[in-house]
């Protein structure tokens, strides 16, 4: 779909079920929501990027490396398939680019001279909090 790469279609799996809440008869009969279930450990991708989707704190990963959406938005049943499949292709680019590396500043002379003047300053009005003396 969009971005630099495309994950093959063999890769996922696509079960279709009951939507669930309200709709009417017709959400009893008809199977129209999707499960679309991807094993990060055994897909193509590459081994920094599967890192980066298995240190993701996102409910939708499972302790075995599956990742599960859950699309029931639409009533058509191929709609909601490409919900799924567009969610899991922005989740997998979410981890595409990796993350800066921080390098270590130190604070310039203006912003520590600040520092220490307001840690003065607040020293002062502590201290006349003290007690009063005759």
């Amino acid at each position: 779909m969009a971005g630099d790469f495309l994950i093959p279609h063999h890769e996922y799996e696509i079960t279709a079920i009951r939507a669930q809440g309200a709709g009417g008869q017709n959400i009893n009969k008809v199977s129209n929501a999707v499960h679309l279930r991807y094993d990060v450990r055994t897909a193509s991708l590459a081994a920094d990027h599967k890192e980066r989707l298995l240190a993701l704190h996102d409910h939708r990963i499972t302790r075995d490396g599956v990742i599960v959406i859950k699309a029931q938005q639409h009533r058509s049943l191929e709609m909601n398939r490409e919900e799924a499949v567009r969610r899991l292709h922005e989740l997998v680019e979410s981890v595409a680019t990796p993350p800066r590396t921080r390098r270590a500043t130190r604070p310039t002379l203006a912003s520590r001279k600040r520092r220490i003047e307001a840690k003065t300053q607040r020293g002062q009005i502590k201290a006349l909090r003290g007690r009063v003396v005759d």
